[in-house]
């Protein structure tokens, strides 16, 4: 599959690490570095602009190095590039670590992940069918 990409950044376009990666890193286009103070967040813009063909998202992932490392995560994640968004890519960062965490130019925020998804139809009904699971929420198929 091929994606249209005007890249607006002096960083290289984002690309697959190894054969089987399904995400590509985002890096930051940012012109001074960004602080973010616990619990604050930030939108960080990447410099790119993409064309998806209908029939397809770019879900914008937290990268779980900087997650595990510095409790750096995107907040609304995933986040969704919808194939009509013509705008620039941008990363909703939020840090949930007790100290500051600065954002450099060039730094890799996130991960960019291609994806195909289906369009529904709804039809209104007035029952649905029963499974053994029912109307069971949060934790009510087991502990295990």
């Amino acid at each position: 599959m091929t994606i249209k990409i005007i890249n607006s950044s002096n960083h290289e376009l984002p690309h697959y690490e190894t054969e089987a990666s399904a995400g590509m890193d985002l890096r930051a286009n940012i012109e001074s570095a960004i602080t973010l103070k616990p619990l604050q967040r930030t939108i960080v813009k990447t410099g790119l602009f993409i064309e998806l063909p209908i029939g397809f998202e770019a879900q914008v992932r937290p990268r779980s190095g900087l997650a595990a490392k510095k409790g750096i995560t995107v907040l609304n994640a995933p986040g969704t590039v919808d194939a009509d968004y013509r705008g620039e890519i941008g990363v909703i960062l939020v840090n949930l670590s007790n100290d500051d965490f600065t954002i450099e130019n060039g730094e890799r925020v996130a991960q960019l992940v291609i994806a195909k998804h289906e369009r529904a139809e709804w039809i209104e009904v007035e029952m649905l069918s029963d499974t053994s699971r029912g109307a069971g929420g949060f934790g009510s198929t087991g502990t295990k």
